[in-house]
């Protein structure tokens, strides 16, 4: 599984980043948890507020920094 943490690197992207991070071992999911912060590419992928994630390619979140045990829930979806 990829997940992407999608932003500048900014406070908030940061923020996510850790959450993603706590949400993977939450879900006991292997993953694969990078960042992306080149700001051309992730407007291609239609993202217009950051931070956002992806999960296997999928936007599932944009403009906010949803706890790790609501990505958790996402990790679990996607691996089902």
């Amino acid at each position: 599984m990829r997940i992407e943490v999608l932003g500048s690197g900014c406070a908030k992207c940061q923020r996510l980043y850790a959450e993603a991070e706590r949400a993977v071992a939450e879900a006991g999911v292997a993953a694969d948890l990078v960042k992306v912060e080149d700001v051309p590419s992730i407007v291609a992928r239609g993202v217009m507020l950051t931070p956002a994630l992806a999960v296997d390619g999928r936007i599932v979140s944009s403009g906010r920094v949803p706890s790790a045990s609501e990505i958790a829930g996402w990790l679990r979806e996607a691996a089902a």
